[in-house]
């Protein structure tokens, strides 16, 4: 099974976190509002974590189809900011046998133009 290419998405915009925002209904000011996040304590407004743990989830969707996850977690590791680019990478890790059908267990991560961690994540698959 072929691992998809990295996914590399950005440089990421204030105008994607409020799209984001406007979707998903989270109107925290600290992800759009410039003086109420310096007021915060960050250098701007932070993106929605939600944002790019659903980029990361959707990379190993289109890989391994949205009907057959069985789990996922997520662990936010840092802030993404406006200006970061950000690069989505994954791999199957295990491979085994439960209920009668083939399970994938993954790791994923999404990583900065530094390539610090953003996020990690983990999923599991039935095996399409």
């Amino acid at each position: 099974m072929n691992t998809p290419e990295p996914l590399i998405i950005g440089p990421v915009t204030r105008t994607d976190f409020v799209r984001y925002q406007g979707a998903s209904g989270d109107m925290n000011p600290v992800h759009h509002d410039e003086p109420f996040a310096v007021a915060a304590g960050f250098p701007g407004p932070l993106g929605v974590g939600m944002f790019h743990a659903g980029v990361m989830n959707t990379w190993a969707t289109d890989w391994l189809g949205p009907e057959n996850v069985r789990r996922t977690r997520i662990r936010w590791k840092r802030p993404v900011f406006a200006g970061d680019v950000l690069t989505i990478t994954g791999a199957v890790v295990k491979e085994y046998e439960l209920d009668g059908r083939v399970r994938l267990d993954l790791e994923l991560s999404c990583t900065n133009q530094e390539g610090h961690p953003i996020c990690l994540g983990w999923m599991t698959f039935v095996k399409p």
